[in-house]
């Protein structure tokens, strides 16, 4: 027997000129969240868990651990925000500095890496790039530690900053991740590469952005406009 297929709602994307005047109503880090979720492809959960040692500016690209599925993967290090990331981990070493004069400045360390590397915590490598601006008990320890900002501060934020901007569309933050993969194959990139920089499993689930750009980009022009 033949299972119906799940249908998939075509996703909602800024135009560049929507994305820009949405980042441009943001100030501060929060800015660069977005700027990040929209250049490099970041779903808002692995953008806050970014930590120091993702970003390689070498290779231009940042590491994206355990993303949805599980899995990791590479995405793309905009160029024009190599110098504010550099910025920002400056001002995350001093912060952590502190912390370890302060007796804290210990990381939550994932899937049991805590026992295998117990000082690796206190490096700077390891320190989430966007810290919380508090420290906090961590329940599942009970360690007192500076966790990573949380990303309702920053929905909230982008929500309050699309509607500013008179956008009326069903936008939240996320849209800027598919604005991001349109971007790209209206570029011209290849979708089997717009794929992997999403961390997409099956590339159906990308191919679903060929239909945006069908939809408005293909260069049919309406009868009444002949």
């Amino acid at each position: 027997m033949c299972l119906p297929r799940k249908h998939r709602n075509i996703p909602t994307v800024f135009t560049h000129q929507e994305a820009m005047q949405v980042i441009g109503l943001i100030k501060g880090d929060y800015q660069l969240m977005v700027k990040l979720m929209y250049g490099s492809g970041l779903r808002i959960s692995e953008l806050t868990r970014l930590r120091v040692k993702d970003i390689d500016f070498g290779m231009k690209q940042i590491i994206v651990r355990d993303g949805k599925g599980g899995k990791d993967r590479i995405t793309l290090l905009p160029e024009s925000l190599s110098q504010v990331i550099k910025n920002r981990i400056e001002s995350t070493r001093l912060l952590h500095k502190k912390d370890l004069n302060d007796g804290y400045g210990e990381v939550y360390m994932p899937n049991a890496l805590e026992r295998k590397y117990p000082f690796a915590a206190k490096e700077l490598s390891w320190q989430y790039l966007f810290p919380s601006h508090l420290i906090s008990r961590d329940p599942r320890s009970g360690k007192f530690r500076r966790h990573h900002i949380n990303k309702s501060t920053l929905t909230r934020i982008v929500t309050r900053a699309i509607r500013h901007a008179g956008i009326n569309k069903k936008a939240s933050s996320h849209t800027f991740r598919h604005t991001f993969a349109t971007q790209l194959l209206i570029k011209g990139s290849d979708i089997r590469t717009v794929q992997q920089l999403l961390g997409h499993s099956d590339v159906s689930t990308t191919e679903i952005y060929t239909h945006v750009i069908k939809q408005g980009n293909a260069g049919v022009k309406s009868p009444i406009d002949f």
